[in-house]
């Protein structure tokens, strides 16, 4: 019978549902976090009788007679809305207003880039490097880490809009570090690669990286020192997703058993 593996496609893809559900919920408090929702496409359709208008046949038939076989994941898609913003009051935590990300030199010397600016300074023999919270360099517009001088009072440290760094000296005049903190966009958001850790690459499909400060950008984002980007989750909706998931499973199972029970009452007739 057609529907026992009919249905048995439709639990496959809704475990896969429920395991995309379950990751946003997970993820509920992560900064920065872009929620995904899966999408599904049918599969191939078995045409047992096709459309026939032909004037010769006087029955005519003016549609198909096609049975479905299933359901199948298509792709994951990651909403990268932005977030509600909330105040630290930590110089190092900069939330982005826009689509930009920051870019990041990760362990195995690749870039990677990231939303999440809960910014940390890591203790290095050439002074203190502005790094994420596992040690990965935060780089600057000339594609090297951001290095602030020891003698540099975090708490006299602002970073402006477009990620000019400066301090306010013991004479309360501003002084520019004459550093700044890259910000990149994509052509196509969409089509990043989530490598964990709040990190994405580039595939074929994104693009390479187009650096805001080269211009050529109809909008360009900002950045809110002192505020951090929360998770795009939404919980109601989420839940309710989730109910809906668990809804279609449980009905796909009600599928194969009510399938098994047709198949034994054939088996019975010749009782």
């Amino acid at each position: 019978m057609r529907s026992l593996w009919t249905a048995a496609t439709g639990m496959s893809a809704q475990q896969l549902n429920i395991d995309t559900i379950s990751n946003n919920l997970a993820n509920v408090n992560t900064t920065a976090y872009k929620k995904e929702r899966t999408e599904f496409k049918s599969l191939l359709y078995q045409t047992m009788q096709r459309a026939d208008l032909d004037p010769a046949n006087a029955a005519g038939r003016p549609v198909n007679l096609q049975v479905g076989l299933g359901v199948r994941p298509a792709a994951t898609v990651r909403a990268f809305d932005v977030g509600n913003f909330q105040a630290t009051l930590n110089k190092l935590d900069l939330a982005i207003e826009g689509h930009g990300f920051f870019v990041v030199q990760t362990a195995e010397d690749t870039i990677a880039y990231t939303r999440d600016g809960a910014f940390k300074l890591s203790i290095t023999d050439e002074g203190r490097m502005l790094v994420t919270a596992e040690g990965y360099p935060i780089l600057g517009i000339d594609d090297t880490p951001i290095f602030i001088p020891d003698e540099i009072e975090i708490s006299a440290l602002s970073i402006s809009f477009e990620g000019n760094l400066s301090y306010m000296d013991a004479q309360g005049i501003e002084q520019d570090l004459d550093l700044q903190i890259a910000l990149v966009q994509f052509s196509n958001t969409l089509g990043l690669e989530a490598l964990g850790g709040n990190l994405y690459g580039t595939t074929v499909a994104s693009g390479e990286a187009i650096y805001e400060y080269e211009g050529g950008l109809s909008k360009l984002s900002r950045l809110v020192q002192g505020y951090l980007e929360m998770s795009n989750v939404q919980v109601a909706e989420e839940m309710v997703s989730l109910i809906v998931a668990q809804r279609a499973y449980e009905l796909s199972s009600k599928a194969i058993t009510t399938s098994d029970e047709m198949l034994q009452t054939a088996n019975n007739l010749k009782r």
